[in-house]
């Protein structure tokens, strides 16, 4: 190792479902080769994420291109840093280990049902007509 490139240990938060898969808790941390407190990147969190984790590759990043998974996005302070280039210095209270890196699953599409809509509610389909009730006896599509 360099002697200009000192090891910190970055916070990770992972999303529900990889904490499962990797048998962790909400938050891990990974030590991170760091060229200065400014120089730790997303790459390199991940990279010892997945090197302390093997069961997390491909999971959050694609084996072969690296790339970010479609319905994963990454936050530093609060910001989403999910389209900055990987190899980006990351904030200063990141690589500090004062604040988190955090990994978030999105969440994205379907029908959500809300309260008033299954209390029995009638609400306007998108076009601006009233929904058709179902006939006696079918079941909705």
């Amino acid at each position: 190792m360099d002697s200009n490139v000192t090891p910190r240990m970055i916070r990770v938060v992972l999303p529900y479902h990889l904490r499962n898969l990797a048998r962790v808790g909400a938050e891990v941390e990974v030590e991170v080769a760091a060229d200065g407190i400014e120089h730790a990147t997303t790459q390199a969190v991940l990279d010892a994420l997945e090197a302390r984790y093997p069961v997390l590759r491909g999971t959050i990043r694609d084996h072969a291109t690296h790339e970010r998974r479609a319905f994963l996005r990454y936050f530093a302070c609060g910001e989403d840093i999910s389209f900055e280039p990987t190899d980006a210095a990351l904030p200063a209270a990141i690589a500090a280990g004062d604040e988190p890196f955090l990994v978030v699953g999105a969440i994205a599409g379907g029908r959500g049902r809300s309260l008033t809509r299954r209390a029995g509610a009638r609400l306007p389909s998108p076009r601006g007509r009233e929904r058709a009730r179902p006939a006696a006896g079918r079941r909705p599509n």
